[in-house]
């Protein structure tokens, strides 16, 4: 039996030693920086598009049900009349996960704050709010729980480098006061914990998933009351292509109808 036991721990040791060498972590799929010159290009093609035209455009370029995230990311609130809760935007990415610390009992609320002041430093730094620019959509991969880094507060400071509106697995707080607003979110729930001692950011502009689709930096988001769509970078301009052909079939259609019917043109069918 001991020697069984030695050959047994031998071997393991020697197999062990053979592994072949490998970098204990690595990045398998490769993110890309676009130009804001091409983001901007690429989002004109995408202008006016409905999620039902881009997911027939993604048919198209064989993407069928890839790429329209769950439908119970929902948003937030809808405009009946101008539709200002569509949204079509670059994907910069963040993830979020569940912290492995809570906050201790504080004496006094100062020291809480103190306390509350070093985990966002520290924890949830801002940097990559630098990368926020004009048709930005921010993507959250939200493996927390009921916190929610975006609020009536600091999304305002985003919207002012040009965000166009959330898309997140999880959910934003303030929420009477972001329909107040008027940034358009796209979320699975809304949410009322702050950030500390609930969860810190892992990385931004990195590939994540969300709603059961993969989202890579620099993809296309198009998102409306039909859900939201993801348009792989590399087939942007293929979806963009067929997408337009069938909104422009379907106004015309409908246009016909409305003249049948005597109705006025709307901006739908322009």
């Amino acid at each position: 039996m001991k020697r069984a036991a030695f050959l047994l721990c031998a071997a393991a040791l020697a197999w062990g030693q053979a592994r072949p060498s490998a970098p204990y972590s690595k990045q398998y799929l490769k993110v890309e920086q676009y130009p804001q010159e091409e983001n901007q290009r690429l989002l004109k093609l995408f202008e006016d598009m409905r999620v039902t035209d881009v997911s027939d455009g993604l048919d198209v370029a064989g993407l069928q049900d890839l790429q329209l995230m769950d439908p119970d990311i929902r948003p937030l609130w809808r405009d009946g009349e101008k539709f200002t809760h569509r949204i079509c935007g670059v994907a910069l990415t963040l993830r979020t996960v569940p912290a492995q610390e809570r906050a201790p009992n504080f004496p006094s609320h100062e020291e809480f704050a103190t306390w509350e002041s070093n985990w966002y430093r520290t924890k949830v730094p801002g940097e990559w709010t630098q990368h926020v620019q004009p048709g930005t959509i921010l993507v959250i991969d939200a493996g927390t729980r009921d916190d929610g880094i975006c609020g009536s507060n600091n999304t305002l400071g985003w919207v002012m480098r040009g965000l166009r509106g959330i898309v997140t697995s999880g959910g934003c707080r303030d929420s009477d006061e972001l329909v107040l607003q008027k940034l358009p979110v796209y979320q699975k729930a809304s949410t009322r914990g702050i950030d500390p001692g609930r969860m810190q950011i892992e990385s931004y502009n990195q590939p994540i998933s969300v709603g059961r689709v993969l989202v890579m930096p620099g993809d296309i988001i198009v998102a409306d009351i039909d859900g939201v769509a993801v348009v792989p970078r590399a087939k942007a301009e293929v979806v963009a292509k067929a997408a337009q052909k069938i909104l422009d079939g379907d106004k015309a259609a409908r246009r016909r109808l409305y003249q049948k019917l005597g109705r006025p043109d709307d901006f739908t069918v322009k």
